[in-house]
Order: C-alpha cells, then sequence, then structure tokens
C-alpha cells in the first residue's frame, strides 16, 4: 500500500501531464491556473487510495481522480464569483485576474471536461462512476443554493446548516472514495461503507474549515480569514455561539452580523470574542473530533486488512489537525 504522499506525488505528476491549455486561450488559461494553485489535492488522492485499499492499481483511477479534481475547482471558481472572494490558495481569484464572465465560462467548461475523462473507461464502470458524479455535482449546487440562501435567513438551524454541508462539501469527498471502490470493482457493501467514510470526513472536513477561516493562521490557511465574517455567514461556530450565549451577547452578535463594513478587522476581533466565550469554538472542535470517528467506526465493517484500516485512520487524524 502506497502513502498518501506518495498518491499526492501519482495525481500531481499525472496533472502536470495534462493538455489543459489550448486555444482560446482566455477559456483555457484560467482552467490551468486554477488547477496549478496547489491545494491539498486531497479528494483525488482519495479516489486513488481507495482504489489501491480494495486491491485495484490506483493507475486505473487517476482519470476518475482527475474528473474529481477539475468538478471540485470548477465550484470554487464559482465560489468566489458569489463570494467576491479576492484570494484563494493565497492567489488571486480566477474572475479578478480575468474577469467575472471569463470565470463563469471558464467554470462551464470545467464542469464539461471532467465528464469527459470518465470516458477513458469501459461502459459497466463508466455508467456506475457517470451516474454517482451526476448525483454528486447536483447535490454540491443544491448546498450551494442553501449557503446562499441562509445568508439572509436569521433562522438557519444546525440540523439545517449540516445538512447544507454534507451536500456543498462532503458528498464530494464521500463520492470521490466511492469512485475509487467502482473502479477496483470491489463489493456493493464496501463501496458503500467508504462513501459513509468520506461523507464523516467530509463533515469534520468542513467543521474544520469553518474553524480555521475564523482561527486559521493567514500565512498557511491560503484563503482571506474571517471571510465567513465579513460575509455574514450563519456556520457552525455562529450558530453555536447563538444556542450558548446570553440574549444580550447573542443580539450583539446578530448585529454584527448585521454589518457591511469597509473595514472588518473590528468585526472579526469582535466576533471571535464571542466565540470563544460562549464555548462555540470549543464546541466546534469537539464536533470535529465526533465526526472523524463516526468515520473511524465504519472502518470496522470493512473487508479489509488491517494496514489498509491504519492508513485510512491516519488520513482522518491528519486532517483532524490540519492547519490549512
Amino acid at each position: 500500500m502506497h502513502s498518501i504522499d506518495q498518491f499526492r506525488d501519482f495525481f500531481i505528476t499525472y496533472l502536470e501531464k495534462q493538455t489543459i491549455t489550448k486555444e482560446p486561450e482566455n477559456l483555457y488559461e484560467p482552467i490551468a491556473y486554477i488547477l496549478g494553485l496547489g491545494g491539498k489535492r486531497i479528494r483525488p488522492l482519495l479516489t486513488l487510495m481507495a482504489t489501491e485499499v480494495f486491491n485495484g492499481d490506483y493507475k486505473k483511477a487517476l482519470p476518475a481522480a482527475m474528473a474529481v479534481e477539475v468538478f471540485h475547482n470548477f465550484s470554487l471558481v464559482h465560489d468566489d464569483i458569489m463570494d467576491a472572494a479576492p484570494l484563494r490558495r493565497g492567489n488571486v481569484t480566477v474572475h479578478e485576474k480575468w474577469g467575472v464572465n471569463t470565470g463563469i465560462l471558464s467554470g462551464d467548461a470545467m464542469l464539461i471536461l471532467a465528464y469527459q475523462y470518465f470516458e477513458q473507461y469501459e461502459p459497466a464502470i463508466f455508467m456506475q462512476l457517470a451516474k454517482l458524479f451526476s448525483k454528486t455535482a447536483l447535490e454540491v449546487c443544491e448546498g450551494q443554493q442553501w449557503d446562499v440562501d441562509y445568508e439572509t435567513r436569521d433562522d438557519v438551524t444546525i440540523p439545517e446548516y449540516l445538512k447544507m454541508i454534507e451536500y456543498k462539501t462532503a458528498v464530494l469527498v464521500a463520492a470521490a472514495m466511492k469512485m475509487g471502490a467502482i473502479v477496483a470493482e470491489t463489493s456493493v457493501e464496501n463501496a458503500d461503507l467508504i462513501y459513509e467514510f468520506g461523507l464523516n470526513l467530509g463533515l469534520a472536513f468542513q467543521l474544520q474549515d469553518d474553524y480555521l477561516d475564523a482561527f486559521g493562521d493567514p500565512e498557511t490557511f491560503g484563503k482571506q480569514v474571517g471571510g465567513d465574517i465579513i460575509e455574514n455567514k450563519k456556520t457552525y461556530l455562529y450558530l453555536k455561539a447563538l444556542a450558548f450565549s446570553s440574549n444580550e451577547e447573542a443580539s450583539q452578535l446578530q448585529d454584527l452580523f448585521s454589518l457591511h463594513l469597509e473595514d472588518s478587522s473590528a468585526k472579526i476581533e469582535a466576533v471571535k470574542e464571542i466565540f470563544n466565550t460562549s464555548g462555540s469554538s470549543k464546541a466546534t472542535q469537539e464536533a470535529i473530533h465526533d465526526y472523524t470517528f463516526k468515520a473511524f467506526e465504519t472502518l470496522e465493517k470493512m473487508n479489509i486488512e488491517c494496514d489498509k484500516k491504519d492508513l485510512l485512520r491516519a488520513f482522518g487524524e491528519n486532517l483532524m489537525g490540519r492547519k490549512v
């Protein structure tokens, strides 16, 4: 079994061999740009890892892994436009560099390119991959719409928020792993279990992202720290803070989340203080831990070797402790 770092290297080598830039340059250059910005490459390496976990050849999973990475980056290009985000992975976002219209069109092209990578598989595998991918892509769009809707609602519940991040983020992590299982042609039971593992890991990952957005190190996080606070997003941190706060503190938090300021630095610090004093930041860290260990529980049900379970567990533990 290869290591996580080896899977990442295998994927990056494959990615660098892809011919992305062609005519018209203004359509394809932004695609090459966003794919070349690096990032953690978590989803594609999960596809490769899952394939090998179920005794398949990771090389066969490289096109599926590429489809996952292209789709993920497509969603980021459009998310950044919707959020008016200036930075992605510490670099200028596509729409800031090329304009909103090009960002929309290049993103659309990426969605189509993602599907094209499945064409490299035989019909039976292609059908399973495409069916899972279509379902997942639609769920990601549904999650994104809920995310937009919740920005203007004052009555978002924690279950609603968890459903939103499940669709917006976790389902793609889960699908990435199940694609590896499909390529490896393992049992339906194993494929479903690896999906469940990925879903819980994806929920933990997004909650960690929410936490790092507020409390991460700007030097390592890569995105604008406090971006969710600036955008008044009702994250898990915010919802838990409301639930735990006194009426006075909750009112103060709601007032802060009604502001749109030119300079948000004081607002960010005030909100973070409430997150800490209310116990919200601690509760969020506990939720990250709980979802990670819920993922680990599914490992015991999988029909795979112990060393492979250990690798998946180590990956989850690394995610739980990440700072980027």
